[in-house]
């Protein structure tokens, strides 16, 4: 298997302060993945599952927001699951959701997570260094990095 610390992430979310967020979180850990963003479900599959002749994206994981334009993530999610070179492929669903419905649906589409965004920077950088345990080969004896005061 490839190493996970090669592979980009892939990261689809709309708001730019949520993204901001979960780099710096994911930084703040020492992950250095690149992190390729974007906007909607829509360019993710585009990403994920060209049509044309492009190679596919390969991340190590995929976040990705419940709500966006064109696409959310909820649909991204179901089209993944149903193409077999994506069925495996790790996805957390990161969402201020706390819909019973969205964390129920994201189970029901077999999701790896469902994470709901913290208000804290300092949480959210728990949350990314227990990803990167987990998905990352990050050394699990590590702690998360302690706020800076």
């Amino acid at each position: 298997m490839e190493d996970t610390h090669k592979r980009p992430i892939l990261l689809v979310d709309n708001s730019p302060t949520d993204v901001e967020l979960t780099v710096g979180a994911f930084r703040k850990n020492g992950i250095t993945n690149n992190i390729i963003v974007v906007h909607d479900g829509t360019q993710a599959l585009d990403l994920l599952l060209p049509s044309d002749d492009h190679e596919p994206l390969l991340p190590s994981i995929v976040l990705m927001d419940i709500n966006m334009p064109r696409m959310g993530g909820l649909e991204a999610l179901r089209r993944l699951r149903a193409v077999p070179t994506t069925q495996a492929l790790p996805v957390i669903i990161l969402s201020d959701s706390i819909e019973d419905r969205d964390v129920l649906e994201s189970c029901h589409l077999n999701a790896n997570g469902f994470v709901q965004k913290p208000v804290s920077y300092y949480k959210f950088i728990e949350v990314a260094h227990h990803l990167g345990v987990n998905y990352l080969n990050i050394d699990p004896s590590t702690d998360p990095p302690t706020p800076s005061r």
